[in-house]
């Protein structure tokens, strides 16, 4: 059974940074992709950013400049950097986790940006 456990969320004015980690003790496999969605209140759950198990990323238009994935595929880690933050960062962030067809999430860890 795959469990992913996200922490380093917290609250931070408004330019401040927060690094934020995924982990998981599964280490049978490599996961294809792997990455961040997010969701505030009211709003529907959108992508943040993902790697897969290569060099290619995706990540969302807004924070494109501002925030960096990465992941280790010897520890199925990935983390997400995320700088310049701003109020409209405030979500609940969500680890993901994609192996063939099957996605896997985590619990989410809080982000709030106050001004």
């Amino acid at each position: 059974q795959v469990r992913l456990v996200e922490s380093g969320g917290g609250l931070v004015q408004t330019g401040g940074s927060l690094r934020l980690s995924c982990r998981t003790k599964e280490m049978a496999f490599t996961f294809d992709r792997m990455g961040w969605y997010r969701q505030a209140p009211g709003k529907q759950r959108e992508l943040v950013a993902t790697m897969g198990s290569g060099a290619n990323t995706a990540y969302a238009d807004s924070v494109k400049g501002r925030f960096t994935v990465s992941r280790d595929n010897t520890e199925n880690t990935v983390h997400l950097q995320m700088d310049n933050l701003n109020p409209e960062d405030t979500a609940v962030y969500y680890c993901y986790a994609k192996l063939l067809v099957a996605d896997y999430w985590g619990q989410g860890t809080q982000v709030t940006v106050s001004t």
